[in-house]
């Protein structure tokens, strides 16, 4: 591993001894392995994200066209639709590590375990500015509307908890070596400071297009899981018909889906039954299996597309 990389994990890892709430609510990938061909789809989406690249790698193009990058990207786009997978590759193309927030996460835990948001923004500060170049990726900038803390929190003390993440916020932005992604799945109810001037200012919608992008993803998971298995999985399978039967999952729905079917395969053969390859009737059946259990449960749900 390059010395910069290590030097980034020895620094993230000081700073998470100091700060629970931080060990809690971030991840910090120092080689992240994204590269554009394990994206199904989202062609538009990739060129916005994979642009800001340049930022890092090629900064004298924003001068040379008499301008600058834009000091954050927002991602909008359902659960399950590819906005982190987005954020790690771009990481990827820029060829630094890729720190993910999880902002609701960090929430809960500055609110519950009593940290000293001041202290805690003072260890960001000095990590940020001490850190070699990074791509920092805020998950879920609508904290009180995320799923993991339950749907629309009204006992959060908003206006404080405001203060504190436009703060965490644009220290980041501050950074000149930083790269910084904010997503949400619930763009209606977001507070526009977040994307006010010098925050988020360049938006990016990531909407799969249907069906071909949902083709393309379960394509590229299906070659992946065989390139695990190191063996031939699926047989004559019509992924458009698949997914055509049904339009209502995300693209991280989809790939569950798939990974339901196989593992279906993997308890047959756990249980001395003949096991054949997957074929589309395999999958189709497990759709209307899957529609079924959707009918039955709260619709705000969302897959996770990495």
């Amino acid at each position: 591993m390059d010395d910069f990389l290590i030097r980034a994990q020895n620094l993230w890892a000081s700073a998470t001894r100091k700060h629970s709430a931080l060990d809690k609510a971030t991840e910090l990938d120092a080689q992240p392995n994204v590269d554009t061909y394990m994206i199904g789809g989202l062609s538009e989406a990739q060129e916005e994200v994979l642009t800001y690249a340049c930022a890092i790698t090629s900064p004298e193009v924003y001068a040379r066209w008499g301008t600058h990058p834009p000091s954050g990207l927002l991602l909008l786009g359902r659960q399950g639709v590819g906005k982190a997978l987005l954020a790690r590759a771009l990481a990827t193309r820029a060829n630094t590590p890729f720190l993910r927030v999880r902002v609701p996460q960090l929430v809960l835990d500055i609110v519950h375990s009593g940290t000293k948001a001041a202290e805690l923004i003072q260890t960001w500060t000095d990590v940020l500015n001490d850190m070699p170049n990074i791509s920092v990726y805020f998950d879920e900038l609508e904290f009180s509307q995320a799923q993991e803390i339950g749907v629309r929190r009204t006992d959060l003390p908003i206006g404080p908890i405001m203060d504190f993440m436009l703060d965490f916020v644009d220290r980041a932005i501050a950074a000149e070596q930083v790269l910084v992604v904010g997503a949400t799945s619930y763009p209606d109810t977001l507070r526009p400071a977040f994307f006010s001037g010098g925050r988020f200012e360049r938006v990016v919608e990531v909407n799969p297009r249907y069906p071909e992008d949902i083709i393309k993803a379960l394509e590229l998971h299906a070659a992946e899981a065989e390139k695990r298995a190191a063996r031939s999985l699926f047989a004559d399978v019509d992924w458009s018909q698949v997914v055509r039967r049904f339009r209502g999952p995300t693209t991280g729905e989809w790939i569950q889906l798939m990974h339901g079917v196989l593992r279906r395969k993997a308890r047959s053969e756990s249980a001395f039954e003949s096991v054949k390859p997957i074929v589309t009737n395999d999958l189709l059946d497990e759709v209307d299996r899957f529609r079924k259990a959707n009918n039955r449960l709260p619709q705000t749900r969302g897959g996770n597309y990495i």
